[in-house]
């Protein structure tokens, strides 16, 4: 029954998911089209990276990493008042410290430009606009932040449609930005207009869930209350988390500025690369990741540690059973799929085959950065926040020594590469330690499963990318190669007898009505 909860819960969150990120491919392939991988577009993704590095450590990473726990004990142990107090003071506090470092960041935005895109500045025009750009995407932090700070409350409470929907109004700001307003503005000034409609979307992103969190019966005051106990809790456990998470934004910087000493049009091509293989992470992997939290850390607060174990085993299996197949696509028709979606306009052809070349080692790790996510978790939920971070900075390690040494032999692939190695590594510890810490984790039927999706994404990855091959308008070669190749995995899980096939349909079966996504 667990299990089935949630999938249903899993399956909520990949529907909203998958709504967002077409939007967000809308929108992807809109910038790409009207700035290419040129100087525009470098120094767009590379100012959006600073305050996407905040985003990441007071937002879905660490605070929710923290939060989420010690809400999910308050709502098991206390009154409801006691919780209604404990979320409006957490509200209040977040408010004011993202706000302080939204001025600051303003305020500094020279010299984190230069940390994160030193490679920059050999060309002072383009240093000049990427520090223009940053300074004005920085309230996008208040935004996003707190629009985190309710997807964690409301994932809590068993809510994960909207949540994981609600993303998409960013790429809605965006996209009707290009399409109503950059036409008639200076060229010139094109870029700065559409770092105004992040800043819309990100406030959009946060008001279209308020009204979800008071329909559920809570609300938000403003309470300042430094000396509260769950306060000082989830700061507490926020201080190893950040640590972690800014091991992950070091990973970030480290490729960044990589990619910036590369020429012209690196730094783009990550970016889109990285956008590619988020899609199959994100509706799968990370809808998983989000579930998986909640559930959790309910079973630790009910001190049901066989639920725990259950809910991680079953999350593992289902997640490589999903993201396999979507690896070996990314890696066997890549190139088709990037010329399809961005070759127009200013992206050219030598845009397709560097951003296919990091998207094809990215895609290697797929499994990886799921599988690192859900097991980490597993830590959170007993609200132990120090053992990934010393599992995050060994790989760090390895990633930095990987980027140094493969950076010019492979250029943006080996860059990705050294990502994909060092997420396998930290999966790999992660796996260790909780195996000390918990007992028996199911590994041999995580690995058995994990076999038989293998065999089905090589067979898929065949057919696709022969299909690919017959014809050479990407139109009708790339969605039936997808379509094909869907069929044929999941034939051959059907044949091997996969246990994650009959879970993965209950996803999309009766069992999981329309009425369901609220």
């Amino acid at each position: 029954m667990e299990n089935k909860t949630l999938v249903k819960r899993a399956g909520k969150t990949a529907f909203g998911t998958t709504l967002s990120r077409i939007l967000g491919y809308v929108r992807d392939m809109l910038v790409a089209n009207l700035f290419g991988t040129g100087m525009f577009a470098d120094a767009f993704y590379a100012a959006f990276r600073i305050p996407n590095l905040f985003r990441r450590m007071f937002g879905e990473g660490s605070f929710s990493t923290a939060f989420i726990p010690v809400l999910s004990e308050y709502l098991h142990k206390k009154e409801k008042s006691e919780v209604q107090n404990f979320l409006s003071t957490v509200f209040t506090i977040l408010l004011l410290i993202l706000a302080a470092i939204s001025v600051l960041g303003m305020f500094f935005s020279p010299l984190l430009v230069k940390i994160v895109a030193g490679g920059f500045s050999n060309d002072p025009e383009k240093m000049q606009l990427t520090i223009e750009l940053a300074r004005l995407m920085f309230p996008f932090i208040l935004f996003m932040c707190l629009a985190a700070f309710l997807l964690a409350v409301l994932n809590t409470l068993h809510s994960f449609f909207l949540p994981a929907f609600a993303p998409s109004l960013l790429s809605f700001s965006e996209i009707f930005y290009m399409l109503a307003i950059a036409p008639v503005i200076v060229p010139g000034n094109q870029i700065k207009g559409l770092a105004v409609s992040v800043i819309i979307g990100g406030a959009l992103h946060f008001f279209i869930q308020y009204p979800k969190l008071k329909s559920l019966g809570w609300h938000l005051k403003f309470k300042f209350d430094l000396k509260h106990p769950g306060v000082r809790k989830v700061f507490f456990l926020m201080i190893p988390s950040i640590i972690g998470l800014s091991v992950d934004q070091i990973n970030a910087l480290v490729d960044s500025r990589c990619a910036s000493s590369l020429g012209q049009g690196p730094v783009s091509a990550l970016y889109y690369s990285n956008r590619l293989m988020q899609m199959p992470l994100a509706i799968f992997g990370l809808a998983l990741a989000s579930v998986s939290l909640p559930a959790m850390s309910k079973a630790f607060a009910k001190k049901d540690m066989t639920t725990l174990k259950n809910s991680l085993n079953y999350s593992a299996r289902l997640t490589v059973f999903t993201l396999l197949p979507a690896a070996v696509g990314l890696m066997v028709i890549g190139l088709p799929i990037v010329k399809l979606l961005f070759e127009h306009g200013k992206f050219s052809s030598s845009g397709s085959i560097m951003t296919n070349n990091a998207l094809f080692y990215y895609s290697l790790g797929l499994p990886a950065y799921a599988l690192s996510k859900i097991f980490a978790n597993a830590f959170y939920s007993f609200q132990d926040t120090k053992t990934p971070v010393r599992a995050a900075i060994a790989a760090m390690i390895l990633h930095v020594i990987l980027c140094i040494a493969l950076m010019y032999p492979m250029g943006v692939g080996g860059l990705a590469l050294a990502t994909a190695a060092s997420s396998y590594f930290n999966f790999i510890l992660l796996a260790v330690y909780l195996k000390k810490r918990i007992g028996k984790l199911g590994i041999k039927q995580i690995s058995f499963s994990s076999l038989k999706s293998l065999i089905a994404a090589v067979v898929a990855g065949i057919i696709a990318w022969n299909v690919c091959k017959i014809s050479e308008n990407l139109f009708v070669s790339v969605p039936t190669a997808i379509i094909l190749g869907l069929i044929a995995f999941v034939a051959v899980s059907y044949i091997l007898k996969s246990e994650e096939l009959k879970t993965f349909t209950r996803i999309s079966s009766r069992d999981i009505k329309l009425g369901d996504y609220k």
